[in-house]
């Protein structure tokens, strides 16, 4: 869904300020994510994954949207093509900010795990 980015930066730093928005949301999702799997039995990739797709569902599907259908859509005429880029901002860079969506909601929902007690040193050797 799309979220009032009047007051997003251009570029770099509008992809950073909504992967911050989306590393937020993740934090925030896996928080409750793992209090409800801690009574169903949850492993913790589960909850790192159902908290990191519920952040991209909030934060980013509007620009998932328009960076789908700008490559994909339709556009008959030149005037259909500026009414829906006039909707959009900054269409230079959606790409960007779409990556950096992405990257901050993992990071987001990795944090929460760390956060309430991830074994994430065990994690890294693979060790069971």
């Amino acid at each position: 869904m799309h979220y009032d980015q009047s007051w997003m930066g251009y570029g770099m730093v509008g992809g950073l300020e909504a992967g911050a928005i989306s590393a937020v949301a993740a934090f925030l999702l896996y928080l409750i994510v793992h209090a409800i799997g801690r009574r169903q039995g949850w492993s913790p990739l589960k909850k790192i994954a159902i908290a990191f797709l519920l952040a991209l569902l909030l934060t980013a599907t509007g620009d998932m949207w328009d960076l789908f259908y700008f490559n994909y859509g339709q556009l008959q005429s030149v005037t259909l093509l500026k009414a829906k880029l006039a909707s959009v901002h900054d269409p230079d860079n959606i790409g960007v900010r779409v990556f950096c969506e992405m990257a901050g909601a993992m990071v987001g929902a990795c944090v929460g795990w760390i956060m309430l007690g991830g074994d994430w040193r065990r994690a890294l050797r693979g060790d069971d």
